[in-house]
């Protein structure tokens, strides 16, 4: 007996189209808040957020201590569904919610991207790397300035399009300098600056005058190996570790806040130049870390410690 072939049921799948998200990355905002730590603080932030449309895609918090501390908090929030202008929706949040729990607090917005001068002197690992990583989409800022006490880096920044600003420094003509690079800041609407390895020790009056943000790259796992030749004074002592130190700059020297740090297992057989190589691997890293937390509203200070979200 032949049984006949018979041909499978012939089906038709459904034209699905993969839905698209409605939740632009860059229509959101970071709501960040520091307040004394007191109930009801998550419950009325979030209930504003979800009165006036926002829809919230991140949250962190953390209290330095629940009775008498004080509370941090990063909200992530998309603006599709806002239902006020944003300038509106600062006043009602800053008179409904802000103003009663006490809050110091900040909004930014991902479609105005911060701008962020760089200093930098003679060595260029740091400063290429934040060239690099601007130019991949790493971090999302504006560089409207590169500022230098030499010229040896200006081909460098005219490769990617940057002005090159020289301001030399002298011990004589230090202040003068220092007014002068403020004033190029201001008139590029820094919101912060980064030293690159900038080899110049920043004055009180510097950082007054400019009354914004300063990030540094310190090349070690501070407070060790300070001076002008760390890498020769650790090779000297056999250290079994490197690493390196981004903080915001202080008046005291080398002991602002420290935003991030890492440190790299080394051994016996390191010499001075490889020991120096695999450190400034570590700083470029660190830094660009640092960076990519100031840039996303990540780091909060609080005395002279840091939360990092």
């Amino acid at each position: 007996m032949t049984v006949p072939q018979t041909s499978p049921p012939q089906t038709t799948e459904p034209q699905t189209t993969e839905p698209q998200s409605a939740l632009d990355p860059l229509n959101t905002a970071v709501l960040t808040i520091a307040c004394a730590d007191q109930r009801g603080i998550v419950a009325a932030v979030s209930q504003f957020l979800h009165g006036h449309g926002a829809n919230i895609i991140h949250s962190d918090q953390h209290s330095t201590d629940p009775a008498g501390g004080t509370f941090f908090m990063r909200m992530e929030f998309h603006l599709a569904g806002l239902d006020l202008a944003r300038e509106a929706f600062e006043r009602t949040f800053a008179a409904e919610v802000a103003g009663p729990f006490g809050m110091d607090w900040n909004l930014s917005y991902r479609t105005v991207p911060k701008r962020m001068v760089i200093l930098v002197s003679r060595y260029d690992h740091c400063f290429l790397d934040l060239l690099w990583r601007k130019r991949r989409g790493d971090i999302m800022v504006e560089i409207p300035l590169i500022i230098s006490n030499h010229g040896d880096l200006r081909r460098d920044a005219e490769m990617f399009g940057i002005p090159f600003q020289v301001v030399p420094v002298t011990r004589e003509t230090k202040a003068e300098a220092e007014a002068e690079q403020v004033r190029l800041m201001k008139e590029a609407g820094a919101d912060f600056a980064v030293l690159a390895r900038y080899m110049q020790i920043l004055s009180g009056e510097f950082l007054r005058s400019f009354g914004r943000p300063v990030i540094n790259i310190h090349h070690s796992f501070l407070p060790a190996f300070v001076g002008a030749n760390p890498y020769r004074a650790a090779f000297n002592r056999g250290v079994k570790l490197i690493g390196a130190t981004s903080h915001y700059v202080t008046e005291e020297l080398d002991a602002g806040p420290i935003i991030e740090q890492d440190v790299l297992p080394v051994t016996h057989r390191e010499t001075p130049d490889s020991l120096m190589r695999l450190g400034r691997d570590v700083e470029r890293q660190v830094l660009a870390r640092a960076v990519k937390a100031h840039i996303d509203d990540r780091v909060l200070v609080h005395g002279n410690k840091t939360v990092v979200f």
